[in-house]
């Protein structure tokens, strides 16, 4: 398959490509040149698929012309080897627990499936050393490091906003050592994202190192995310909730930061996947939310809540949304709905949902049921993604519900690491000269 970027000037490429260079040349993000449709027959038999056999076919329609097929199922294998099971939190809403991977968050599958699939075009294209650079508002890093660790020709610079992660998120991608380098600027995820990007526009540089991005901007990293929305339907569907013939009454509301995730999601919309509508659950962030309502897209320089991961002031993936609808502000209106809340309105929603359920959700996930409560019609099944687990915001998440959280084993490993990073400024020639020591 073909990809091409969203600014229309770069030509298109292949996979092997798109994965390795990460950004195009205009600056523009890869897309596919068509999005396949999957078969009635994987459909009907869906619900009695396991969450590997989904992902494997999911996998194979999206990447099945460049990648063996054996070799694509051992990677789809090694990276979705834990559970996301579905949760019934009162009627009609459920929550899609993506945190029972070993980063305790969503992008696991995302950043381990981008790793080995980046790690065998590598090794294809007989290229020494590549460079993967990854800007970070708190789960990214985590899920991006621990993916890459250990991975023969690939060297990893995790950048994140000094302060605005919390101390879980830090200790996964600090604490690391081997090919892991972890940059603390002085500045927000925006500063960050921009210092990756102009990386990327220095020529000189990005083939020195062989420079290539593990977030959502690259294709690898986004598109398996769409494997939670096919595994999400099927776990509806056995469950009888589609008892009544409507398998289109499905509305899944997204925590959005970056728009990575729901992009994963609306490509599965397009593959077939039968959803009502999505909803872009924000914080404070409300970039995506005003150019609902307004038309007109705004970013502007994000500000910190108690839901750190999606604090982004200018979202990436935005382009891809408007590339798939063509700009047309009606068609994404039509599929997607908006929502942003306060920290005020966050805490006051992880009160309720403990007292009213008992759930204890991170402030993201409450952000994503809030919109269902506020949001769901008659007759509409509802699916909120619970994108981390609760101990990954420990001191916030207490404090807010006066419930104690026990940190899962596989993160107090990394709380009894010590933190190791490298001090950066937000100027681009002091990350610059960073780099360039390391070649």
């Amino acid at each position: 398959m073909r990809y091409y970027s969203t600014n229309k000037i770069a030509p298109s490429v292949g996979l092997n490509d798109a994965v390795i260079d990460g950004l195009a040349p205009d600056r523009g993000l890869y897309m596919p040149n068509k999005i396949p449709r999957l078969s009635i027959e994987f459909f009907e038999n869906i619900q009695n698929m396991n969450l590997q056999e989904i992902s494997f076919a999911v996998a194979d329609a999206l990447f099945g012309e460049d990648v063996d097929a054996e070799v694509l199922k051992q990677i789809v294998y090694e990276t979705v080897n834990f559970d996301i099971p579905l949760v019934k939190v009162k009627d009609n809403i459920y929550s899609l627990e993506l945190f029972h991977g070993p980063t305790a968050a969503f992008k696991d599958v995302g950043g381990r499936f981008m790793a080995r699939l980046l790690g065998y075009f590598v090794k294809k294209s007989g290229n020494k050393k590549v460079t993967v650079l990854v800007a970070t508002s708190g789960d990214t890093g985590s899920a991006v490091a621990n993916g890459f660790l250990g991975v023969d020709g690939i060297e990893v610079v995790v950048l994140y906003p000094k302060g605005l992660v919390s101390e879980i998120q830090e200790k996964q991608f600090t604490t690391l050592g081997q090919n892991i380098t972890a940059v603390e600027v002085d500045g927000t995820f925006d500063d960050c994202q921009a210092l990756v990007k102009s990386a990327f526009m220095d020529r000189e540089l990005k083939e020195k190192l062989n420079l290539t991005s593990a977030n959502s901007i690259n294709v690898a990293r986004f598109l398996p995310q769409s494997f939670y929305y096919f595994h999400a339907w099927a776990q509806l569907k056995r469950d009888g909730v589609f008892k009544e013939g409507k398998p289109n009454s499905v509305v899944f509301s997204v925590p959005s930061g970056n728009f990575g995730n729901i992009c994963g999601g609306i490509f599965a919309h397009w593959m077939g996947l039968p959803v009502k509508r999505f909803i872009a659950a924000n914080n404070s962030n409300d970039i995506f939310y005003k150019y609902l309502q307004t038309g007109v897209y705004e970013p502007r320089q994000s500000t910190a809540t108690i839901a750190n991961a999606m604090d982004v002031g200018d979202p990436s993936n935005f382009v891809r949304i408007m590339d798939l609808y063509k700009n047309s502000h009606g068609a994404i209106s039509a599929d997607i709905s908006g929502a942003s809340y306060s920290d005020e309105q966050i805490s006051a929603t992880m009160k309720s949902l403990l007292a009213q359920t008992g759930y204890v959700a991170d402030p993201h996930g409450a952000c994503g049921y809030r919109a269902l409560e506020e949001q769901l019609k008659s007759g509409e099944t509802g699916v909120f993604l619970e994108t981390a687990h609760p101990s990954k915001f420990k001191e916030s998440v207490e404090r807010i519900t006066g419930v104690a959280v026990e940190i899962p084993d596989r993160l107090k490993v990394f709380m009894e690491r010590s933190k190791i990073s490298v001090p950066m400024s937000r100027e681009y020639s002091a990350f610059r000269s960073f780099l360039e020591s390391r070649s």
